[in-house]
C-alpha cells in the first residue's frame, strides 16, 4: 500500500492521523505519563482522548488495544478515529472495511481519509473514484492527496498533473519534488541515466535540492550530477556521499570517479566496490580497469565479469580488451562478439579490426558498419581506410566526411587532403584546421603550406642580420607541428628562421630534424654551418643526407673532397650524386666527376 513514496511507513501515508481537531499527521506523545493521563481522560468519557489514545497504541503496533477505543471514538463523531480505524482494518487485511469508515471520515471532511480512500480505489482499478477522493484530498491541502493525485493523472497522461505535482511538492512532498525534477530535466534531455543528462534548468535543480535535503537519495545523486558538470565538485561530492550512505548505488559509483579524479584511487576503490556489491556494472568495470592497471589481469577479469552479469555490456567489451592485451585473441574475439551482438559500438568497432588484422576483410567490413551507424566515429574512419584501400574513394570520402563530422581529427585530416586534391582550398582549409586544433602534426603542416603559399615575398635577409618581424599565422602552424616532430615542419621553420637572419634558431631546427632522420634537415644545417665556416662538421651532416639519398648533399662532399685534393673520394661522391639526381644535380655531378677522372689519370 506505500508504493507512492520514496519512504512511505504508516505515519507517513497520511493514513494514520492524529486526532486534536487535525487530519495532518503529527507527533504522537511516547511519554508513559502522557498515556496514562489520556487514558483516564478516556475511561471517564472524553472522546478526544480515546481518539488520541487509540492512535497513539495504533502507533505502537497494538492493534488489539487499540480498536476499541477508536471505536468508541468513531461512534461519538471523532472523524480522525474513523480514519485511524480505518487504517487498522486495513492492517488486519480488512480492505473493504477500512473503505467504509475512510469513506465515513473524509464525508466529514477528513484530507487524510479522503487520500486513503482514493488510494484504496485506485488500488482496486476504479480511477474515476480514486480520482474524485484524490480530488477532495488535495484540494484541502493535503499534500499526499495533491501528490496521488498527479500520479493518477501523470498515469493517464493528462496536462493537470504537473499542476497537482507542483503542489504536492510545496507543501514539502519529497517524491513529488524529485518527479517534478525529472520532468523538468526531461525537456531539456533525453530520457536516460545520470551519466547522460547534459543540463538541467534552474528551477529542475531547486527541486532536486528540496528533494535531496529531505533525504531523497535519488534526488541528491542527480543533484550531485548537476554539480559535477558545473565544476562545483565539492558540494557535488558531499551530496553523492549523501546519496551513497542512503544505499544509492550510481552515486558511490559516481563517488568513486570523483575520487579518482582527485587522485584518492583508493578511496575511489572503495566506494566502486560498495557499488559494485550493490549491482552497479560500471562501478565493477571500473574495478576491473583499477586492477588491469596495477597489473592484475584475473582480479580484473573478475570484475570485468560481475559487470557483464549485472547488465553491463561494457563488461564483455573489457573483457575482450584485456583478452586482446594478453594475445588470447580467440577469447578477445568471443568477449567482442557477445558484446557487439548486445548492441556494444565500439566492441563491434574492435571485433571488425580484430577481423581485419586477421586477413578477414569481409567479414570486418559488416561489423564496421554496424558499429558506424550505431554512432561510433572511429568505425566510420576505419570504413574510410578500408574503402581507401579498394581505391573507392568517392566512398572512403563519405565516410571520412561522417567521422569529420563528428570531431575525429585524423578524417578531418583526410577530407583536407581530399579538398586539396580536388582544388577545393577553402574546403581543405577549413577541415585541416579542424584536425591542427585536435592535435594533428600533419593537418598543422599542410594548414601552413596552404597558407604560406598565399603570402606575399618576403624581402630576403643576410643570414646574422638582426631582424624583428612578428611571425605569420602559417609559420605558428609550422612551429606548432615542428614542436610535434613533424620533420618536414621542423625543415619549414629553419628555413623561415634563417630567412628572418635568426641563424641560432635555424640551426636548431634542422639539427632537430637531421637527428629525426629528415635528410633535407641534416642537408641544410651544413649549408648553415657552411656559411658560418664549419665545413668538416657540415660534411659530417652533408654525408648523413647523402647516406639517406639526397643528390645535392652528395654533390657538396664531392666538391668539399676535390677541394681538399681527395680526388678518388672526391669521385666516389660525385658518383653517388650523379645516381641520386636530380637532373641538374646529376649533370653538374657527372662533368665534376669527369673532370677527377681526367685529373686522376694525368
Amino acid at each position: 500500500m506505500d508504493v507512492m513514496g520514496d519512504k512511505a511507513t504508516l505515519f507517513e501515508t497520511g493514513r494514520f492521523v492524529q486526532p486534536s481537531g487535525r487530519d495532518g499527521v503529527g507527533e504522537a506523545p511516547d511519554d508513559a505519563a502522557e498515556e496514562v493521563r489520556q487514558r483516564l481522560a478516556a475511561e471517564a468519557g472524553d472522546v478526544e482522548a480515546m481518539s488520541v489514545l487509540g492512535a497513539l497504541l495504533l502507533r505502537r503496533g497494538d492493534l488489539d488495544g487499540a480498536e476499541p477505543h477508536l471505536r468508541a471514538a468513531t461512534a461519538a463523531g471523532d472523524r480522525a478515529a474513523a480514519n485511524n480505524l480505518g487504517v487498522l482494518l486495513h492492517q488486519r487485511g480488512y480492505a473493504d472495511d477500512a473503505a467504509g469508515w475512510w469513506r465515513i471520515a473524509a464525508v466529514a471532511g477528513s484530507a487524510a481519509a479522503a487520500h486513503a480512500l482514493g488510494r484504496h480505489h485506485r488500488e482496486r482499478g476504479d480511477e474515476p473514484a480514486a480520482e474524485y477522493w484524490l480530488r477532495q484530498s488535495a484540494e484541502q491541502g493535503h499534500a499526499l492527496g495533491a501528490y496521488a493525485l498527479a500520479d493518477l493523472l501523470e498515469h493517464r497522461q493528462d496536462a493537470g498533473a504537473e499542476q497537482w505535482m507542483r503542489i504536492a511538492a510545496e507543501r514539502g512532498h519529497r517524491e513529488a519534488a524529485y518527479r517534478l525534477a525529472r520532468a523538468l530535466d526531461r525537456r531539456l534531455v533525453p530520457e536516460g541515466d545520470v551519466g547522460d543528462d547534459h543540463g538541467a534548468g534552474a528551477e529542475a535543480e531547486q527541486w532536486y535540492r528540496q528533494a535531496a535535503a529531505r533525504g531523497h537519495r535519488r534526488a541528491a545523486l542527480h543533484l550531485g550530477a548537476i554539480l559535477e558538470r558545473r565544476g562545483a565538485l565539492k558540494e557535488a561530492g558531499r551530496w553523492y556521499l549523501t546519496s551513497a550512505k542512503d544505499g544509492e548505488a550510481r552515486a558511490a559509483c559516481a563517488l568513486g570517479f570523483l575520487l579518482r579524479d582527485a587522485g584518492d584511487t583508493e578511496s575511489a576503490a572503495v566506494w566502486w566496490l560498495r557499488a559494485a556489491q550493490d549491482g552497479d556494472g560500471n562501478a565493477a568495470n571500473a574495478l576491473g580497469a583499477l586492477h588491469a592497471e596495477r597489473g592484475e589481469p584475473q582480479t580484473a577479469e573478475r570484475w570485468y565479469r560481475a559487470a557483464m552479469d549485472a547488465g553491463d555490456d561494457n563488461g564483455a567489451y573489457n573483457l575482450g580488451l584485456l583478452c586482446a592485451e594478453q594475445g588470447r585473441t580467440a577469447q578477445a574475439e568471443l568477449w567482442y562478439r557477445r558484446a557487439a551482438y548486445a548492441g556494444h559500438r565500439e566492441a563491434a568497432n574492435a571485433l571488425a579490426i580484430l577481423l581485419l588484422q586477421g586477413g578477414d576483410t569481409a567479414g570486418a567490413e559488416p561489423w564496421f558498419s554496424k558499429a558506424a551507424e550505431a554512432g561510433s566515429v572511429d568505425a566510420a574512419f576505419n570504413l574510410g581506410i578500408l574503402f581507401a584501400g579498394r581505391g573507392e574513394e568517392t566512398v572512403a570520402l563519405r565516410w571520412y566526411e561522417r567521422a569529420a563530422a563528428a570531431g575525429h581529427t585524423e578524417a578531418a585530416l583526410q577530407v583536407g587532403i581530399a579538398r586539396l586534391r580536388d582544388g577545393d582550398e577553402a574546403g581543405a582549409e577549413r577541415h585541416l584546421r579542424c584536425a591542427a586544433g585536435g592535435g594533428s602534426a600533419e593537418a598543422a603542416y599542410r594548414l601552413a603550406t596552404v597558407l604560406d603559399a598565399r603570402r606575399p615575398p618576403v624581402p630576403a635577409h643576410s643570414l646574422g642580420e638582426p631582424v624583428h618581424e612578428e611571425k605569420s599565422e602559417c609559420e605558428e602552424w609550422y612551429e606548432r607541428a615542428a614542436s610535434q616532430g613533424h620533420r618536414r615542419a621542423q625543415v619549414r621553420v629553419g628555413m623561415l628562421a634563417a630567412a628572418r637572419g635568426d641563424v641560432v634558431e635555424a640551426a636548431r631546427w634542422y639539427r632537430e630534424a637531421a637527428e629525426a632522420g629528415s635528410r633535407n634537415g641534416a642537408f641544410n644545417l651544413g649549408l648553415l654551418l657552411a656559411r658560418e665556416g664549419s665545413e668538416p662538421e657540415a660534411a659530417v651532416w652533408w654525408a648523413r643526407a647523402a647516406d639517406a639519398g639526397h643528390g645535392r648533399a652528395a654533390l657538396r662532399l664531392a666538391l668539399v673532397y676535390a677541394r681538399r685534393g681527395e680526388l678518388a673520394e672526391g669521385q666516389r661522391w660525385a658518383d653517388r650524386a650523379v645516381a641520386l639526381g636530380p637532373a641538374e644535380v646529376s649533370e653538374r655531378a657527372a662533368r665534376l666527376r669527369d673532370a677527377l677522372r681526367e685529373e686522376l689519370s694525368a
